[in-house]
């Protein structure tokens, strides 16, 4: 891997980054929001934050990264589409259960649902992020769809990921914002009490961990590189080539130039070795 050194930093500050998020998640609960439970209390709503930074930031960040890790690129590319399909499921069952919490908190206190922005965006990522699973699972992991149709739905498929993520990440920071106006009062939120002061820094770790990952996904240098034939066998038997695997390996049309280049230069270096020979035994 072309600056691998670079990559195992971003991959190392990611992590860092992930864990923290998530545990000044459970420090913020525990020390100023009352913990954990489920009982239609606060501490039920506050599974909310901890299962959205935990599910729908920091696990789906490694799921979308993961075929980039290098010491996996030994393993099948069906081995790594199980993976990569089961940590965004994990990540799914989270944000289920977070908004279970949110809605069932708020129909107990009598608060209205769906009215703010951040619910807004947040209910229709839940959505598409769902239909985005199923939309792999159906094309990409399960041996039904057709190499053309993988291969032209990959660019949507790729986009949409990048376009959830990093709009998960804005919703979060909205969220924020809007528990804390709500649940600050006095201390006032603009006196920037340490509850403040200690949130605002889990939405800037939230930020970066997202900016890192973003970093690792574009970078074509660390993308997963070209399996050992450039034709390979899809699940349903057909060869498939390197246009399936445009989301982590290289452009096939850069492997052929260097074939053709490599043989050319063959030619040339045999060509000068039989006119040497030529002329040596004249």
């Amino acid at each position: 891997m072309e600056g691998y050194r670079s990559f195992l930093c971003f991959l190392a500050c990611s992590l860092v980054l992930g864990f923290l998020a998530v545990l000044f998640a459970l420090v913020w609960v525990f020390h100023w929001r009352e913990g954990l439970g489920w009982d239609g209390g606060l501490a039920e709503f506050n599974w909310h934050p901890v299962l959205m930074i935990a599910g729908f930031i920091f696990i789906q960040g490694i799921a979308i990264i993961v075929y980039r890790l290098p010491w996996t690129w030994k393993c099948s590319k069906l081995l790594m589409k199980f993976i990569h399909a089961g940590l965004h499921c994990i990540a799914m069952i989270l944000v289920v259960v977070s908004l279970v919490a949110v809605f069932d908190f708020h129909n107990a206190k009598s608060i209205p649902n769906m009215y703010s922005l951040h619910s807004w965006v947040g209910l229709t990522l839940a959505i598409l992020y769902a239909m985005q699973i199923l939309f792999g699972l159906l094309v990409y992991l399960l041996p039904f769809a057709p190499l053309s149709l993988r291969t032209s739905l990959m660019p949507l498929h790729v986009y949409s990921g990048i376009l959830i993520f990093g709009t998960v990440i804005a919703t979060a920071l909205m969220g924020f914002t809007e528990k804390l106006i709500f649940a600050l009062k006095s201390p006032a939120y603009s006196t920037s009490p340490p509850e403040a002061i200690f949130v605002n820094t889990l939405g800037v770790l939230i930020l970066i961990f997202g900016a890192f990952v973003l970093w690792m996904l574009t970078r074509p240098r660390w993308k997963r590189p070209p399996e050992a034939s450039s034709k390979l066998q899809s699940p349903t038997g057909e060869a498939t080539d390197c246009a399936e695997n445009e989301s982590t390996a290289t452009d096939c049309s850069n492997t052929d130039k260097t074939d053709v280049e490599y043989n050319s230069e063959a030619a040339a270096r045999r060509r000068k070795l039989d006119e040497a020979g030529q002329r040596s035994t004249m």
